[in-house]
């Protein structure tokens, strides 16, 4: 990871007795420590209602960075010695006079750590709570930038729906400025989302053909293996469009997809992303069932095991109509991508977990080699993948060796876990870094948020409108409903079918 210039910090923890501290926060902090990624000195301030010391938040929180922290990174001297800047502070966050106590406690804590007053405050509480906070913290004193800066990052969901999102934005610009909110996404701090940039604007040979002329679609899945687990209460007011394809799905269609930038300077990138999100075509409400496919699994067996259906799972309604997949077929009105189809997909109880993005070039306009079965060669493909097994795989044809010109299509890849000297940063290192900083760029702007919103919203008013909208049922460890495959077979095409190994794909591998 690039060391930027850092200034010693406070890094304040709203809901630091909870599960996101523990196992993501904390371990991705201990990580940059141990890197010497961190800067000379830095406090960590958790706050909740538990009633814990100092002590009992730090050896809760080793607890952590032992569990979740690279193995060869965790040490007992070192764990030690980063626990000692974490300190905790008990407070009622919806009661806005105990901020004053926490203002009186950063100050003795500035003291300690020599940081200028620079405060970082980690929203890791219900998003009911965001606007609240972020009044109480503006009315202590604690939201203005005298004296040193102060930042806020948020975590999703930003908003239920396009009012609500733009409600959210108002209320929170109320308090802050827009340079100081960073809404954390954190697919966008995914070594591999970062390289599609790179590999688009660095590399010649990929720009010039990145275009109507040369690509034929792009598809972009996201799949999960298993259920909803204990997030059943959640995911019956989200569902799939809400959970994945409003956020992390839109803002790799936005990098895929943008123009390049004057710079890499943040608001050059954001600036492109956004441009992306307003040249999507808007469905009509009665476009919604043609262009959009939603299914939600039931019960089988895989492996000799029983799958619930999802139904079935418990804190969700008997009759839900919750998605717990969604496919769709979208484009971008512009002059790049003009007629082009993009088809997104994600979906829980898939048979693996991976998410990836699939460029496909056009065939050559007049083929004269034959396949080994017949068919003539196909176009190109190019296989970003985000996670797992990291990398880039280039599909193209190759001759059989033998008598003929008979082709075959072969792959050339790159893994990032041959890179085995090099540590790749956890999502949240990397975008914990990145706001230590300063550095907006891999954070989503709230026009954009607004902007990725407003697509979806016609999606969910025909659903809510239309209840005659099927919700199509597949097999938990299938590759959802047979609708999502006939969406791309309307138009001659078919989904990549991929597998944990990057290099291995169209088979149901998994099961």
């Amino acid at each position: 990871m690039e060391i930027k210039e850092q200034k010693n910090f406070i890094l304040v923890i709203f809901g630091a007795s909870g599960d996101l501290t523990w196992r993501k926060l904390i371990p991705a902090l201990y990580d940059m420590y141990y890197q010497k990624l961190m800067p000379e000195q830095f406090g960590i301030l958790g706050v909740g209602r538990a009633s814990l010391t100092d002590g009992e938040f730090r050896d809760k929180m080793a607890g952590g960075v032992k569990q979740f922290a690279p193995a060869s990174f965790v040490n007992d001297e070192s764990v030690e010695r980063f626990a000692a800047n974490l300190h905790y502070h008990t407070m009622d966050t919806n009661n806005p006079t105990d901020y004053e106590g926490l203002k009186t406690r950063l100050e003795s804590l500035s003291q300690t750590v020599a940081c200028d007053a620079n405060y970082l405050y980690y929203f890791a509480i219900p998003p009911f709570m965001y606007a609240s906070v972020a009044e109480s913290l503006h009315h202590a004193g604690l939201a203005c930038q005298t004296g040193g800066w102060k930042r806020l990052i948020i975590e999703k969901p930003f908003g239920h729906d396009y009012a609500s999102a733009v409600q959210l934005n108002r209320e929170l610009l109320r308090y802050f400025d827009e340079e100081q909110i960073y809404r954390i996404d954190h697919y966008l701090g995914k070594e591999t989302v970062q390289n599609m940039l790179v590999t688009r604007f660095s590399n010649s040979i990929f720009e010039p053909l990145w275009n109507r002329n040369y690509i034929e679609y792009v598809e972009i899945t996201s799949s999960e293996a298993l259920g909803v687990g204990s997030r059943a209460g959640y995911y019956e007011t989200a569902g799939a469009l809400r959970d994945m394809l409003q956020n992390h799905l839109l803002q790799l269609l936005a990098i895929a997809a943008m123009e390049p930038p004057v710079s890499s300077d943040a608001n050059a990138i954001r600036n492109e992303m956004l441009k992306v999100f307003l040249s999507l075509r808007r469905m009509t409400t009665e476009q919604v069932p043609e262009y959009v496919v939603r299914g939600q699994y039931t019960s089988s067996t895989i492996r000799g095991v029983a799958q619930k259906a999802y139904r079935d799972e418990q804190g969700v309604d008997p009759a839900s109509k919750t998605e717990t997949f969604v496919a769709m077929k979208c484009f971008i009105d512009n002059w790049r991508w003009s007629g082009v189809p993009f088809y997104i997909r994600t979906g829980k109880c898939l048979p693996t977990r991976v998410t990836e993005v699939v460029v496909h070039f056009r065939p050559n306009p007049h083929r004269i080699f034959a396949r080994k079965n017949g068919i003539e060669n196909i176009g190109n493909q190019l296989v970003i993948r985000i996670q797992p097994d990291e990398g880039i795989l280039l599909k193209f044809g190759m001759k059989v060796p033998g008598a003929g010109f008979h082709v075959d299509q072969v792959g050339m890849d790159f893994r990032y876990s041959s890179l085995d000297e090099r540590h790749i940063p956890d999502a949240y290192e990397r975008l914990l870094s990145d706001c230590m900083t300063g550095d907006a760029t891999l954070y989503q702007r709230g026009d954009a948020v607004e902007a990725t919103w407003q697509f979806v919203q016609p999606i969910l008013d025909a659903w809510h409108e239309n209840p005659a909208i099927p919700v199509y049922g597949y097999p938990a460890g299938s590759w959802g409903p047979e609708q999502a495959d006939a969406l791309l077979a309307a138009d001659g095409y078919e989904w990549r079918y991929p597998c944990k190994n990057l290099t291995s794909d169209n088979s149901y591998c998994e099961l």
